[in-house]
């Protein structure tokens, strides 16, 4: 089989947004949302803390499955609890996946960033071969989180002339933490965007 990653949206270095699957031995499911970089063509890559049973699944079982969705409702699920049953199908894909591909791992790497807000916490890099694709949706591509926080951003540029001084700060910060997001883990042409957006502020007067 061809597998190529761009033909659901992944671009080489960015990171988009998935739920991924996994088993234990006895078969018992786990979900959960997972931050996956595209390595190339038919590879990827993401860093989970220790402590999870996807984790530990992935480190047993050395394969997973990687769902591409925009139901946020499955997003919710996966991250409160977990996904029931129901939406998941005997080969461990979702439900109603605009997409999906099953990884085996190739890699596990000890990694903890020093620039990372969770600093106290050991994570584990896990760098996979995407063995199978099935495309549900053409339509629907892999989500990056850099662009909706662009939107956002936005639409506050907006309104900042129209608000007082304690929203226009609560702005200017949230602009900075999308700021932040966004250069870490959004598009050229998100960065683009937010770096016009910003000099744009500094117009207006505001420390960015």
């Amino acid at each position: 089989m061809n597998i190529d990653l761009s033909s659901v949206g992944m671009v080489k270095g960015q990171q988009y947004e998935t739920i991924i699957t996994t088993a234990d031995s006895n078969q018992n499911r786990n979900t959960a949302p997972i931050g996956v970089i595209c390595r190339g063509k038919d590879s990827i890559m993401c860093r989970i803390f220790k402590g999870g049973r996807t984790l530990d699944n992935i480190i047993n079982q050395k394969e997973f499955t990687v769902n591409l969705t925009s139901n946020p409702q499955m997003f919710t699920s996966a991250i409160i609890n977990n996904i029931p049953e129901e939406y998941l199908t005997e080969n461990n894909s979702l439900v109603g996946a605009d997409s999906y591909f099953k990884c085996e791992v190739t890699d596990l790497i000890e990694a903890v960033k020093k620039s990372d807000p969770i600093r106290k916490s050991e994570a584990i890099v896990i760098k996979a071969k995407v063995t199978d694709l099935k495309i549900n949706n053409p339509c629907k591509k892999a989500i990056n989180r850099g662009f909706f926080m662009l939107i956002e951003t936005l639409s506050d540029f907006t309104r900042i002339d129209l608000v007082d001084v304690p929203t226009q700060q609560k702005y200017i910060a949230r602009f900075k933490e999308c700021m932040r997001v966004i250069n870490k883990v959004g598009s050229k042409e998100d960065k683009k965007a937010i770096h016009i957006l910003k000099n744009e502020l500094i117009k207006k007067g505001f420390e960015i």
